[in-house]
């Protein structure tokens, strides 16, 4: 079987024999998530679940990557990939334990950031749909820290429901080692095919009625590593598709995000301050139980998912035509939900 099967049910294996030992070591330590107002749970839930995907994942790596296939410049990437991830997990379980200020948390995933760019991990260029270069030079290192800690604090942002960060991980992960496939990066399948595994694993506890959270350990790893590893794609193949695909497949927390930014910036508030506005609660208050708000979900990010698949395949007209017809469709279900309306009761 190729290395990226392997790496998937290794990861997938792990995460499944792991998750409940985890459940076990958040309940004796206190690692434990209260229910609140803006929160759907109704008792204390275990919120370390992060961990149980980052060791799923990790084993893959251990027992599939050989830095020796990889160009020396591809492997120096993949090691700084490796270390950042680990550093924005321990940022993320101090986070889980203490409830780090969002200020604090905000400047660990910029120095985990920095990490992966100390690597020589850059969006050094982007080409347009046509193929033209636009050379960021002294913008690049400055960009890709964007880039990585804006994708990571998305995936963070979703975390709301029983299984929708996860279940929309193991979606993007896929969609992201399918393109992976088509453009032969196989660094990346590799990665890709580890981190759904992994997500899929936890998925069994996680899913509506959840046994447990993934936390921020969770979230921000899986975006932390779904944002590096699209740079590495990008550097790989230099193509600007390895930057669309993970927005498509990333929609749905993405425009959450975007749309959660514009709603409290017209209504007056700051834009860190959380409210109820987000997709998933306008699913709930619409009369969805859980499982189907995030089910729901699931198919929103497949058919962006599927749509970034078909991006790599068509001409560059056609691929704008896509990515317009989707941002119209999305921003007219959005308006049609209250989106942009301010909510935090």
């Amino acid at each position: 079987m190729p290395n990226y099967i392997w790496a998937f049910l290794i990861a997938l294996i792990v995460a499944l024999a792991v998750t409940p030992g985890v459940i076990v070591l958040a309940g004796k330590t206190g690692a434990m998530d209260a229910p609140d107002a803006r929160k759907v749970h109704k008792g204390p839930m275990p919120r370390i679940g992060g961990l149980a995907i980052y060791v799923g994942f990790m084993a893959a790596m251990a027992a599939m990557l050989n830095f020796g296939d990889l160009p020396p410049e591809v492997a120096n990437g993949v090691k700084g990939l490796l270390i950042g991830g680990t550093l924005i997990v321990l940022i993320g379980l101090i986070d889980d334990y203490k409830n780090l200020p969002a200020k604090v948390k905000l400047l660990g995933q910029i120095v985990a950031a920095c990490v992966v760019v100390y690597f020589d991990v850059r969006i050094d260029f982007i080409t347009d749909p046509f193929g033209d270069f636009l050379y960021l030079e002294y913008l690049a290192a400055p960009a890709t820290v964007f880039w990585i800690v804006g994708l990571t604090n998305t995936v963070n942002l979703i975390d709301g429901l029983d299984g929708l960060a996860a279940g929309v991980a193991v979606i993007a992960s896929i969609t992201i080692f399918l393109v992976a496939l088509q453009q032969e990066v196989m660094v990346v399948a590799l990665f890709t095919a580890a981190l759904a595994g992994s997500a899929l694993g936890f998925l069994r506890y996680n899913f509506n009625p959840a046994r447990i959270f993934m936390g921020d350990t969770g979230s921000m790893f899986l975006g932390f590593i779904l944002a590096g590893i699209s740079v590495i794609g990008a550097v790989k193949c230099a193509a600007t598709i390895a930057l669309i695909v993970p927005i498509l497949a990333l929609g749905v927390p993405i425009m959450d995000t975007a749309f959660a930014i514009i709603r409290r910036y017209r209504g007056g508030v700051p834009i860190f301050k959380p409210d109820k506005g987000h997709l998933h609660h306008r699913l709930l208050d619409l009369g969805f139980s859980q499982k189907q708000a995030v089910l729901l979900m699931y198919v929103i990010s497949a058919l962006l998912g599927l749509s970034a698949v078909v991006l790599n395949e068509v001409s560059g007209s056609m691929s704008i035509v896509i990515v317009v017809c989707v941002l119209l469709v999305v921003f007219m279900g959005a308006k049609k939900l209250g989106i942009f309306r301010l909510k935090t009761k």
